[in-house]
């Protein structure tokens, strides 16, 4: 959006800062890895011709840049955006998948936005004329034929309506739905080929890419969608008086096209505007974060995609457009990422495991594993919980979440998946545009302050009834087994299975220990008698020595030679293994 008048009413005086930037050694992958087969969903089925086209077109674009040696973290970035938007897709996805590229590319990904060449104004026009049918002159007085923004899925148009409204005109590619859904194909078919071949671990990781890929690309195509999410979102905003989105028009809008209130501000991506126009960059980050934490915490609603274009500033209101990305949450998550956040802040790695089950509903598994879910919380609870809060890279920490969730079979929903990548996609914002901005520790005063008055009340009071359920289920077990236990105990049937977990490694060494004493005091006792039968002078003998103390001569010079070579042997792997550790 261009710059325009702006009133600082809403904020305080300004501030200045200024950010680190790390460098990255670059590095390279070989791109040796599968897609995974179909999600749910009906699907937009290609031709056979159409998909063989679409598939030597990709052929094409990677072979440019030589994969076949690898790619670097840019190369591979450049690559996903000359294939297209539905690879454009893929790349913001994985950015948030640690389990699957390093950091260097994640970073890099992340940096990924739809931008395309502009369509051709006549397309514009003719895409219209087609979705209204009728003459646009009917409903427009005027259509800006420079586009505000052009992106792979759609071109933004500035216009004017016969009844003299601003308004901005969302206009979709004319058959992006077909190619997304050939790639989607393309990639379906190669992952039921390669899944046949390789059985890795990464195979099923990328499996979930594409299924989230999927469901986006059903959402963004839906320009209906769109819309009403405007109207709902508008809604949420209604109460707060420093942030706004633009209001669509319903009866304007169509599958294919979205017309809404036209937005003149100044984009959060040209801070020192900001600064030159009166506003204080600190506090536009913290309202920003504030109500984006309002939003995900307390309403369960909230932008998914709040990159510093999507992000206006006008008449001293934070303005959030492209509601094409958004996600809804509900309250049992709501509350399961609480207790996680603060879990992590008090170190309490049961708790931030019973948020993490939460989000399952088959436990049973889960129980089994619960000593190894638990000391996998403790390592990140070491990792993250003993880090400042200035520190805390969010997006890091919730990728250590949802490895470890995946490792123990915890089905974390994908509106969880959707709100850390949408809070990543902030902490990306804040630090570079808004600097002197802790996302992190604005959201913990948020909650903290959200468990005060009537509202903590009445959190409190829900989770109370919750574990009071929970309680006398559990009472109610513990009695049925305890009257089972006693039935077994009085028929003589009951056993005791124990396992102490953990204790394997000590129980070997005791183990290790006590057979290296037995085979010692065998040698001993060996030599001894040996001895005995040497002085006695036992026949037969042979060489002056009696066969027999022979004999145990060297069956004990053996035991002894044998036990040195085993514990060498033994003491030799464990500095190798303590060395890689």
């Amino acid at each position: 959006m261009v710059s325009g008048d702006a009133d600082a009413s809403e904020f305080d005086s300004a501030n200045d800062g200024g950010g680190n930037r790390q460098r990255v050694r670059t590095q390279k992958i070989g791109l040796f890895g599968g897609l995974s087969d179909s999600a749910e969903g009906e699907t937009l089925r290609a031709g056979r011709h159409g998909r063989l086209r679409r598939l030597f077109q990709i052929a094409r674009i990677t072979s440019k840049f030589d994969i076949v040696h690898g790619v670097t973290p840019m190369n591979m970035r450049l690559m996903l955006e000359a294939l297209g938007p539905t690879f454009v897709k893929v790349g913001q996805i994985l950015s948030m998948r640690s389990e699957i590229l390093p950091e260097a590319f994640r970073k890099e990904l992340s940096k990924l936005r739809a931008d395309a060449d502009p369509m051709p104004y006549k397309t514009v026009i003719d895409t219209l004329t087609k979705e209204y049918g009728r003459p646009i002159d009917t409903i427009f007085s005027s259509i800006d034929s420079t586009p505000l923004g052009s992106a792979s899925l759609a071109q933004v148009h500035r216009a004017r309506l016969l009844t003299g409204e601003d308004v901005a005109i969302k206009v979709q590619r004319p058959g992006v739905k077909e190619t997304m859904a050939q790639d989607v194909e393309i990639m379906r078919t190669f992952a039921s080929y390669a899944t046949r071949f390789t059985q890795s671990a990464q195979i099923l990781d990328l499996r979930g890419v594409v299924e989230e890929l999927w469901d986006t690309f059903q959402d963004e195509t839906d320009f209906l969608m769109e819309a009403r999410n405007l109207s709902d979102f508008r809604r949420f905003c209604a109460p707060y008086a420093y942030m706004d989105c633009p209001s669509p028009y319903i009866r304007l809008c169509t599958q294919h096209v979205v017309v809404m209130d036209y937005v003149e501000g100044i984009s959060v991506s040209h801070p020192q505007e900001l600064i030159e126009a009166g506003y204080s960059l600190s506090d536009i980050g913290e309202k920003l974060v504030d109500n984006y934490a309002t939003q995900i915490l307390d309403e369960g609603f909230f932008h998914a995609d709040p990159h510093p274009g999507n992000i206006i500033i006008k008449g001293g209101r934070i303005v959030l457009i492209d509601l094409g990305m958004t996600g809804r949450i509900g309250k049992s998550s709501r509350s399961a990422l609480r207790e996680m956040i603060f879990a992590v802040a008090k170190r309490d790695s049961p708790a931030l495991a019973r948020g993490l089950l939460r989000f399952t509903s088959s436990t049973d598994k889960v129980k089994d594993d619960y000593p190894i879910l638990l000391a996998d919380l403790d390592s990140v609870i070491d990792e993250y919980g003993t880090v400042n809060l200035a520190d805390l890279n969010i997006g890091e920490f919730f990728n250590a979440i949802m490895q470890l969730a995946r490792k123990h079979s915890i089905a974390v929903p994908s509106s969880v998946t959707t709100v850390a990548r949408g809070l990543v996609t902030l902490e990306g914002t804040v630090d570079e545009f808004l600097p002197d901005v802790n996302i992190i520790e604005i959201i913990s005063r948020h909650i903290a302050a959200s468990r005060g008055g009537i509202e903590s009340l009445k959190n409190e009071t829900v989770q109370l009834g919750r574990e009071s359920a929970n309680a006398m289920h559990g009472v109610l077990g513990a009695l049925a087994d305890a009257k089972t236990v006693s039935t077994m105990l009085s028929r003589g049937q009951l056993r005791i299975n124990m396992e102490l977990v953990g204790s394997e490694q000590p129980l070997q060494q005791l183990s290790d220990m006590v057979n290296r004493i037995t085979m010692a005091l065998i040698v001993v006792g060996l030599y001894v008698g040996s001895s005995i039968v040497y002085f006695a002078g036992i026949k037969p003998v042979i060489l002056g020595i009696p066969v027999i103390g022979l004999m145990g001569y060297v069956v004990a010079f053996v035991l002894s030679v044998w036990i040195v070579i085993d514990i060498f042997r033994k003491n030799r792997a464990v500095r190798k293994h303590a060395s890689r550790a």
